[in-house]
């Protein structure tokens, strides 16, 4: 992520400390804070300091090996478990908070020690928010190839560099055109209630230096209609195993709005995104605020 030129990722590891931007303090404010404990991150997730699916995923998983840095030798196993209930219960619909923190407790549960424990789990949390970054690369690189030059592109809530650990999802696409060198314009529905759109993802563009316009959730038809949107990309909370997709409330209107006015519509996700335990849609747990 560029911030005034200078590089960042969203959520990282210093010591036992996870360092998170401020997401709660933008457009108008740039922060970092800094979590000391499982338990501050874990409020972090659930009130949004840091947000997106994969980026509470990688910030989940620093919170597991957080919780092996705090335990004691004896029963350090159960301290862990509990950080783990208390991670998994932050944000029910985002399926890579889920993933992550059980991939570093099987770690966890493997090691012979807490000294072992602790090395594995911080190994295991940086994997994941390397994985992620990856990913999230490819996704930019294989979803430039549908962007032209001249594209007008909308999405919808923040799929960006700040709802990942680095890149992006649904926004990456864009952020590859722009380096090769192609013209884009890109359509920012504001997002109610929490306003991620007009506040992150506008900002985002900003330092990217992309043309954008922040649009009322309810003018993306009046766009469509005229002509003016060529493509729509949005990202995902959790997918299921028949490709059913949960993200922010809104999403199936501009899907529903884009396929009225054949316009192609792109869910740009991560492997970790999806979760083939659940059939469909309708399993999908919503968080309701």
């Amino acid at each position: 992520m560029l911030v005034n030129g200078v590089y960042y990722r969203t959520v990282w590891m210093e010591s036992s400390n996870v360092c998170m931007i401020n997401q709660l303090k933008l457009p108008h404010f740039f922060e970092i804070y800094k979590s000391t404990n499982h338990i501050e991150t874990a409020n972090a997730i659930k009130n949004m300091i840091i947000r997106g699916a994969p980026a509470i995923g990688a910030a989940g998983a620093y919170g597991v090996a957080q919780a092996c840095f705090e335990a004691k030798k004896e029963n350090f196993l159960v301290h862990v478990k509990n950080a783990v209930k208390l991670i998994k219960s932050t944000r029910p619909t985002a399926y890579d908070l889920f993933y992550a923190v059980e991939r570093v407790f099987k770690k966890v549960e493997k090691a012979k020690d807490l000294e072992e424990a602790k090395k594995l789990s911080l190994e295991e949390a940086e994997r994941i928010a390397n994985e992620s970054v990856e990913a999230c690369k490819r996704i930019g690189e294989f979803g430039n190839r549908l962007i032209k030059s001249g594209s007008k592109i909308l999405t919808h809530c923040n799929a960006g560099w700040l709802a990942t650990v680095d890149w992006g999802t649904a926004t990456a696409p864009a952020y590859f055109a722009k380096r090769k060198g192609k013209q884009i314009f890109v359509f920012v529905d504001e997002t109610r209630p929490r306003c991620q759109g007009s506040k992150l993802t506008a900002w985002e563009l900003l330092n990217e230096k992309i043309p954008h316009a922040i649009i009322a959730d309810n003018a993306a038809g009046y766009y469509m209609r005229k002509g003016e949107v060529d493509i729509v990309i949005t990202g995902a909370d959790r997918v299921a195993r028949n490709g059913d997709v949960a993200n922010k409330i809104g999403t199936y209107e501009k899907a529903v709005l884009a396929k009225e006015n054949g316009i192609p519509f792109y869910v740009a996700a991560p492997l970790s995104t999806f979760d083939i335990k659940i059939k469909s849609g309708d399993q999908i747990p919503i968080e309701k605020r």
